[in-house]
């Protein structure tokens, strides 16, 4: 299995890998998560997808 930590990838591997996440149609629309802004971090190489994923998770079982 590839890592995608970010010292193992390029830039353009984290962005592709956010597009393969994103859906084809508009099956979120009523979401307002955009994975563009919340991996916007990971993209730019500033903190792992682990990081975003346990800010967000941390941020989430807050509001419940």
């Amino acid at each position: 299995m590839k890592s995608y930590l970010i010292k193992d990838t390029t830039k353009e591997e984290r962005i592709e890998l956010i597009r393969q996440w994103v859906p084809a149609d508009e099956a979120l629309e009523d979401c307002d998560i955009d994975l563009w802004d919340m991996y916007r971090d990971y993209i730019n190489g500033i903190r792992e997808i682990a990081e975003i994923n346990a800010a967000f998770a941390e941020g989430y079982n807050k509001e419940y």
